[in-house]
């Protein structure tokens, strides 16, 4: 057993819930707290003058100074395009098209996709990432090759096959037969396996054919606990162009309610121009968003309505959007979420606390996962997933801390001055991860 010691903060929020921010925010606080673990679990936890003497003779792993925090929860990351973030001044169609797509080519080769995989996978434990739903390649083998590398990282790793079979160039396309063979290998390999599980990923709807969607939902119902991720509502173009491909069907979320891949393993990133039946879909199927606030800012995709998602009861967790996004920091995604809001109109406008922007990247994130019982806070009985965040010493970051006014306030700095290099130690399930 060990005791990990420090200012402790986190947002409980029970087994189910954390995602659904109709539920008001508690941001619990051990200003010198102490954790027992034992086999990755956490055992006990209170006061550390307590739990010191009720446990003489433990390893003491002490975190201060700084804050000790449960582990980031990154619900939308594109594997792929670790290489390409930066590729400012283009909206999303043209984005794609110019900076990702020929960058995801690449990795039709296995050498060259093991190269980005290790770039990835260490980028996410470097900024505090613990658990990720990750958008993966078009390629089988990139995917063989990733969760290889997933497996040997110790992150909680969820992640899939990428399909299309229209609208994407010609190299990147399959066919609904191959899709399913492919995915239902890559998952029979993966899925359950330590701590990798599998998610069926259409690349958006724009770029599958209804044939393509159904093979899709035919993976998900043979692969017990799968997930299901994709897009929507992103681009006002992508939209236009959805409907275009789907006259049937009655909106973006219709697409996928209409072909079997609406429900609560699912993920859908962005959803910044939904319509209120959308919503209410979402709501109904129990379905997540992940909310990708640097990456909607940097394509120009929009203001993502909060409020409307909170009122028609949507989950809501955080999202990174690596490469659309600028970078693996959710703590910077946290505060691009916070600035959002503040630019949204009063109508509209969500205001967003410190311990709202913990909940998101936190408890929130694991629900949407289906996490919640596993990790996401530091209740007990859950696996010890943590960061220690200890800025240098002089530091704007440090300085802020030594003069924080309360537990808040710190997390608010720490939102508005933490980086990956304040991170001194990240842990899952109790196992200390290589930075």
């Amino acid at each position: 057993m060990s005791i990990f010691r420090g200012a402790l903060l986190d947002t409980p929020c029970g087994e189910s819930g954390g995602a659904s921010f109709a539920v008001p925010t508690t941001l619990r606080v051990e200003s010198d707290g102490a954790l027992l673990v034992r086999n990755g679990v956490i055992a006990a936890r209170g006061p550390a003058a307590a739990l010191l003497a009720a446990h003489p003779g433990e390893e003491v792993i002490d975190c201060r100074p700084g804050l000790l925090l449960p582990g980031f929860i990154d619900t939308h990351v594109h594997y792929p395009q670790v290489r390409v973030i930066g590729g400012l001044g283009r909206p999303l169609l043209e984005w794609l098209d110019q900076c990702a797509l020929p960058e995801e080519a690449r990795l039709a080769d296995p050498t060259y996709a093991l190269g980005v995989a290790t770039d990835f996978l260490a980028g996410l434990a470097r900024a505090g990432t613990t658990s990720a739903l990750v958008f993966g390649s078009h390629f089988a083998g990139a995917m063989t090759e990733f969760f290889s590398a997933a497996a040997g990282s110790g992150l909680r790793i969820t992640a899939g096959l990428v399909v299309s079979d229209r609208a994407l160039r010609p190299d990147l396309l399959t066919t609904p037969d191959r899709a399913l063979a492919e995915g239902a290998e890559l998952a029979r390999a993966s899925h359950g396996v330590g701590r990798l599980r599998y998610a069926v990923t259409p690349r958006f709807a724009f770029s599958c054919s209804s044939e393509l969607l159904a093979s899709c939902a035919e993976l998900a119902s043979s692969v017990p606990g799968a997930f299901v991720t994709s897009h929507v509502n992103e681009n006002e173009a992508e939209i236009a162009g959805v409907a275009a491909a789907f006259p049937s069907c009655a909106d973006y979320v219709g697409v996928y309610a209409d072909h079997g891949l609406l429900g609560a393993r699912t993920v859908l990133a962005h959803d910044v121009h939904p319509l209120p039946r959308e919503l209410a879909a979402q709501a109904d199927a129990g379905s997540a968003v992940a909310h990708c606030p640097t990456s909607n800012a940097a394509l120009g995709s929009g203001l993502f309505p909060f409020l409307a998602h909170e009122a028609a009861g949507v989950r809501i967790a955080l999202g990174s959007d690596v490469g659309g996004g600028t970078g693996f920091a959710l703590a910077k995604e946290g505060l691009q979420a916070y600035f959002a809001q503040r630019l949204t109109p009063a109508e509209r406008r969500r205001e967003l606390t410190a311990a709202d922007l913990l909940r998101l990247a936190t408890a929130a994130g694991a629900d949407a996962l289906g996490l919640a019982a596993r990790t996401g806070d530091f209740e007990v009985g859950r696996e010890f997933d943590a960061v220690w965040w200890r800025p240098q010493e002089g530091s704007t970051f440090e300085v802020g801390l030594r003069h924080a006014e309360s537990a808040e306030d710190a997390l608010a700095k720490l939102f508005a001055l933490g980086t990956p290099a304040d991170i001194a130690a990240v842990w899952v399930a109790g196992d200390r991860l290589a930075l």
